[in-house]
Parts: C-alpha cells; structure tokens; sequence
C-alpha cells in the first residue's frame, strides 16, 4: 500500500478529532471525557481529566469563563451542556487531587515574574518537566486576584489545594518580591542574568523602556509572539495580562498561556523548535461532524443550592445530557465497521501494519475481506472516505504477495470458474441472424437463482426487439475483482469483450447490476443498458397482476451512483402497477450481505448485514438483483426479484421462494444452457454428469451450505473412493470416510454403502496451500 495514500485516507477520517468544545477551549479540556465520567458518576476520573489539561483544575473548576459551552452542539437541540459546573463537580466531589508526574529533574533554572494564575500555572508546569523554578511575586501571597471572589464562588480550600503542588514540586517561592526597574534588586536583568530562561506574567507596566532588548508595540506594550509567547529577547518570554487588557482578561485564557510558556521554555533550553506540530494549540474549529438529528431538545438541570453548584445527582444527570459528540456516520449503518468495534482511522492503520508484516500472523485479514466494498461509508462521510477503496487495495497487494489465505475466496472464484467454463458458458446470435443489434447478459446469478426467467426473458426480447438479439452466458468477473485478482478479473473482461467482438458489438442488455457496473468501469467502449426498460408489458398476457401485498424496493449496492439504473427499475414496478416503500433515500442502499464477497470471508457479519437490512420494514421486498433476493431467502426475509412479478414463479408465491443453495446454483446454470440449446436453437440437450445414486438428508444440506460443500463435490469424493477403493471404514458402523483433493480444497465425506447406493452422513473441507519457504 502506498504510505502517502494510507495518510490520506487516515486524514479524511475525523473521528479522532477533537469535539467543538474541546476544540474552543484554550486548554483543551476534554469537556465530552468528563462528562461521560460524571454520567456514570465517576467525579474521580472528571478531576483527572481536568487535571491533565490544567495545572489549577480546583481553582478553574470554579472560576472558568468556559467558551466550550458556547460551542456545545447540544445548543442544537436544547440548551448547552453546562460543562462548568460539571467541573466543579468534579472537583467538588472527586476526592483527593491525581499523583503530580514528575519528570527527572534538569540543571537549567528559570524565573517566573507574577503569582496569578498564569505564572503559577508556568511553574507547576515546568517544575514537573524538572527544572528549578523560582516564583516571584510582588504581592503578600499567591493568587490574589482569585481571592477576591466569593467563598461561595471560590472556596479557599480550592486555591490551596492547587497551591500545594508548588511545595510538593520544590517550587521556590518569594511573595513580596517585586521585579522593579534596572536599579531594583530583582531587576529584570538581573533575571536574565541569573537563570536560563524568565517567563514574565506580571502586570504590563512593571517594565521600563530601557527593559534589556524588549521591543514594544505602538501602544507601548511587549511585543509578544502569540503562537510561542517569545519577546525580542531570546531567553524572556511573557504572557498574561502582559498579552491581554484588562477588559479581556479571562481565567482560562490566562491559564493556558500559563501552559503555552511552558512548552516554549521547555523548548528553547532543549534546543527544540519553538513552533513545530503546535497548530492546534489554543482555540480552532472542530472538523468533527455531529449529527445532531433525532435528539430530542431538552433544557439544562437546574441548580437546587444556587451558587454552590450542582449536587452530585444533579451533576449526574446534567452530564447524561452529552450525546456526547461523535461522527461515526459510516459504523452507524454498516455492521462490518461495528463489527470490529473502532472507526476507519484506525482501520486503515491496522491494515496498513498487516501488509508491512513480513514474518508473522497477519491479524487483519479477515478484517480486510469482510468489506462487503458497497461504498455506503463513502455516500454517508461527511468527508468521503471510502473504506473500499481501502481493503480493495489491501486484498489486491495481498494476491500479488501470494498472503491471500486460500480458504478466503477459493469457494468464490472455483464458482467464477465454473460459470466461465463450457458447462456453462454460452455466445450466440439469434437463430436466423448472423449478426446481433443487441445482446442480452442475463449475468451467471440471475441463471443460477432463477433459469426460467432468463429464458423468457430471452424469448421476450427477441420477439420485441429488431436486428437480432445475441446472448451471452457467463460471469463478468466481479468474484476475481472483488477478491482482489486482478489477473482474473481482466481475463474475464477480455472473454466479455471478445463474446462482444464476436457479437459483432453490439449494445449490451444486462439484467445484473453487477455486471452492468464491472463490464461499464472495465469496458467503457461497450454500449450497456439495463434491462428493465425494455420488457414491453403490452407484449406479455400473461402478466403477473399485483396480490394487493405491501412491497419495498431493495437496490443492490452495486447501484449506488447509477441513477438510471434504479430508476428504470421503479419505472418497471411503475408499468406494473405496483407503488414500492422506499427503504431509504437515494444512494443509501445497504448491502445484502453477499457484495464483496462477504458472505464467504465472515457469514456472521454477512447474516447481520441481510438481517438488519431485511428488518427495515415489515413489508415484503422487491428487487432487480438475483443474489441479493436469495440472500434475503436465506435469511428468512420474504423477498421477489421484479422478474417473478413480470413472468410469475410456477404458480406459487414469488416472495415465499426459497434460496436455492449453492449447488443447485451450478446445476441451474447448467440444465438453462441445456434447455436453452434445445429450445432456442434446437440441438439435442446434453444428459447431465451421470453418477451413482448418492442420498443426502434434508438436514445435512444446510450444514454443507454454510461449510461451503458442494453436492456435486461431494459426489466426486464418493465416486473416486468406490472406484479406487480408497477409503477408511469403520468397521463398528461399516461407515465409510473417502477423501479428495482438488487444488487447494481437501473434502472429506463420511458415508455408507447399501447395494447401490450410498447414504452421506457429514462432510467437511479444509482449504489451504503448503508452501516451503
């Protein structure tokens, strides 16, 4: 995979972005973490989130101006989440302050000028990087300003209780310690003098302007850099009420600048950058899309007790309110991306990691093939990532790497095979015409689900369309695609592309969506229509009349983008007087289970694909694609391909149908070329393959479907185990276990013998290659 492609695809997905209310906070605190926390009434793990973001989380907790909730997207259905008071829960109720991390301790000294909350924010911050930090201020004590609020606002005990990280980090501090002019003792040159670096966060007229090397503004204030808080001078930094006015001031604002000072003198004594990978720092935009439908509106807890803030219950509650605020757009619809509980961000990750592991298991290929690559995350991303193009471009590494486990996508593509072969395969032009104006591709699933409506179909186009109408038998190659061959797949489109040649190229009528959408990407110089509005009504008697039964229209997933198509075939249920419930809005279709190949890389998701799709109305389902109809079967959703409804199902009810298994699939697709031989251009049928007589029970044959066994397969294995007499017997039961190996496939069938006949009791496979290194 290519890695500057793997980052694009990692950028386009903003779940991991930070929620609007971090993102306007100066500090970033995470405002969703802790209100999730205290939902669940955890006030210990609310402190602590406070804490990481903030050095004074007590003294904040009360005082915050919180701009996050000013941005809270509960504004849109409701009132804000009142995040300030949730941090003061926190700290009211989350017991003692977290352990102080302390880093081991450096040689480089720095001055901090100023006690309020920026200054003393700076020094916990920095002692905990392990530097010697001197505190100076002008004032009897620290935080003086903070100690004109109400006890009611803001207790004592929280301006302590953060104080007392000051002593635990060895902080020096001198109160009535002025930083004065060039003749002060604690002159500002002699800070300079005497430590590495000096943070000055004091008043902004404490500094003449004879201040060593400091440039000022036209107003007469320290030039500041906002982004790094560096002055003119390279070893004095400043921030504070030296950046903002009086009428500006701002607790939070003062608390990370503060923060902000510190992560720049920390920088600038270890000779680091001072403006790398700090594009975020402050204030910005969230990219984190919330959708915020469906949410009913629902107004702030109010306070019982007044300034004194919530009570833990009210706290609880109140912090409920949070969505909290997500994206996941694209895990909400597809039971894949649930299914291995995380978001494509770090799916991407993970399948990157799995193709760059030479030596060693690789634990993301199952995830990678259980994509059904229907495109729906795309169609729902606010940002367009498409988890498709992702795991469609991990499969195809993974087969040119041969890392492509056998047992994935052989039962798939020996499928494909078959419908390639001459049992199946079938080019012709209409009888009496030695050129064709149309060919009609029924596609290999619509002849292996339902034989009979391809040749009606066939028979109706040819009576109703002029210039000769051509047919095409065979698969268009989306298994090999899909399963990421791509060696295979352009040999099937070079076998589609030379039955068109020999066509003499013709337009291409194609009743598969699949096809439609593999022979229109792959061969755009082919001419392909759907079917649906060519079947001319008029010229059918014997029309299926609608039952008066509620209907709801499925689009197979291949569709998505191709309006024409879906319309076409609402326009046919329209002709047949039949108004379908839409499932959902254009483009949004879900997948059937078996797109991708799903269905054999992870039949447990691909059963809550069909399962949760089927259960979106109680109505029965039509639709234009043959496998999605008898996934649908198989899963117990009554459901009628819109062919039933034109030329009827043998007089039963079309949605009552049953699956018909991957083994009578082969054997449709090959008694429909027999009969259309026959019947069409009047050869003699082919007899089928004779073998003995081979009986399997009724219940044993859904265990062979989901082990993936073909009736024909399990024949084979009986019929090379009579006839060579290979076989194990057990002679309690006079059981029989043959077995047979046909490329990577192993079968193993236990059976017993009477006269004639055998009677199959279990079966089983494995699939694999031995390979030496």
């Amino acid at each position: 995979m290519d890695r500057e492609q793997v980052k694009r695809w990692e950028s386009q997905c903003i779940e991991d972005q930070a929620p609007a209310c971090s993102a306007s906070c100066p500090l970033h605190v995470d405002a969703r973490g802790l209100a999730v926390a205290v939902a669940a009434g955890d006030f210990r793990k609310g402190l602590a989130l406070l804490a990481g973001a903030t050095p004074l989380p007590r003294v904040l907790a009360h005082v915050c101006d919180h701009p996050c909730q000013t941005e809270c997207r509960r504004c849109d259905a409701g009132d804000a989440v009142a995040i300030g008071l949730l941090e003061r829960a926190s700290a009211a109720f989350g017991g003692p302050a977290p352990p102080i991390q302390i880093q081991p301790s450096k040689s480089h000294k720095v001055a901090i000028a100023g006690g309020g909350l920026s200054g003393v924010a700076a020094a916990i911050r920095l002692a905990q990087r392990g530097y010697a930090v001197s505190l100076f201020e002008a004032g009897s004590r620290l935080l003086e300003r903070m100690r004109t609020f109400p006890e009611a606002v803001l207790p004592a005990s929280a301006i302590e209780d953060d104080l007392a990280a000051l002593a635990r980090l060895g902080v020096a501090v001198h109160c009535n310690t002025p930083i004065g002019h060039r003749d002060s003792p604690f002159a500002l040159d002699a800070l300079v003098d005497g430590f590495d670096a000096v943070y000055l966060a004091t008043g902004p007229g404490l500094f003449d302007n004879e201040s060593p090397g400091l440039e000022r503004t036209p107003q007469g204030r320290l030039r500041i850099d906002p982004l790094t808080l560096a002055t003119s001078h390279s070893k004095i930094f400043a921030g504070g009420a030296q950046r903002y006015t009086p009428a500006g001031y701002s607790p939070v604002l003062s608390v990370a600048d503060g923060n902000y000072a510190a992560v720049s003198i920390d920088r600038f004594l270890q000779g680091a950058s001072l403006t790398a990978s700090r594009e975020n720092q402050g204030p910005h935009p969230s990219r984190l899309y919330v959708n915020t439908n469906g949410f009913a509106p629902l107004p702030a807890v109010p306070l019982s007790h007044g300034a004194c803030g919530y009570t833990r219950e009210e706290a609880i509650k109140e912090a409920a309110r949070c969505f909290p605020c997500h994206c996941l757009e694209c895990v909400k619809v597809c039971p894949y991306l649930e299914e291995y509980g995380s978001y494509p961000r770090d799916y991407v990750r993970r399948i990157y990691n799995n193709e760059s592991i030479v030596m060693g298991v690789r634990s993301a290929n199952r995830m990678i093939n259980s994509c059904a690559l229907c495109g729906l995350c795309a169609a729902v991303c606010p940002e367009k990532l498409n988890m498709a193009d992702v795991c469609l471009d991990a499969r195809q590494g993974m087969v040119l790497k041969g890392k492509m486990p056998p047992s994935t996508h052989d039962f798939a593509l020996r499928d494909m095979a078959f419908s390639q072969s001459d049992a199946f395969r079938l080019v012709r032009h209409q009888p009496g015409f030695t050129s064709s104006r149309t060919a009609f591709l029924p596609g290999c699933q619509l002849s292996a689900s339902s034989p009979s409506h391809v040749v009606s179909t066939y028979q109706h186009l040819c009576g109703t369309l002029p210039g000769g109408v051509g047919l095409i038998l065979g698969c268009c190659g989306a298994p090999a695609h899909w399963a990421g061959n791509e060696a295979k797949f352009q040999e099937a489109v070079a076998a589609m592309e030379a039955a068109w040649e020999s066509l003499d190229r013709p337009r291409i009528i194609a009743a598969c969506s699949s096809c439609f959408k593999s022979l229109r990407d792959a061969l755009p110089q082919i001419p392909i229509e759907p079917l649906w509005p060519h079947i001319d009504l008029s010229q059918l008697p014997a029309l299926q009349k609608n039952t008066g039964k509620k209907l709801a229209i499925h689009d197979p997933c291949s569709t998505r983008g191709v309006g024409d198509v879906e319309q076409s075939a609402r326009g046919l249920l329209n002709r047949l007087g039949i108004e379908a419930e839409e499932l959902n809005a254009p483009g949004l279709t879900t997948c059937c289970g078996y797109g991708g190949l799903m269905l054999f890389a992870n039949p447990t998701v691909a059963a809550k694909t069909a399962e949760r799709r089927g259960a979106q109305s109680d109505a029965d389902y039509v639709t234009y694609c043959a496998m999605c109809r008898d996934r649908f079967a198989h899963e117990g959703k009554r459901a009628t391909h819109i062919l039933d409804l034109v030329f009827g199902v043998d007089g039963i009810d079309p949605a009552a149908r049953p699956d018909p298994g991957f083994s009578r699939r082969q054997d449709n697709r090959v008694r429909l070329k027999n009969r259309l031989l026959h019947e069409v251009w009047g050869e003699t049928e082919k007899p089928m393959e004779p073998s003995r007589s081979v009986l399997i029970a009724d219940e044993l044959r859904p265990l062979l479907e989901t082990r993936m066994i073909l009736e024909q397969d399990v024949r084979r294995t009986i019929d090379q185990a009579e006839e060579c007499l290979d076989w194990i017997e057990d002679q309690s039961t006079g059981r029989r276990l043959a077995s047979l190996r046909q490329a990577c496939v192993t079968y193993w069938v236990e059976y017993s013998v009477d006269g004639d006949a055998c009677t199959v009791h279990d079966a089983y496979s494995h699939r694999m290659e031995v390979r030496s290194r």
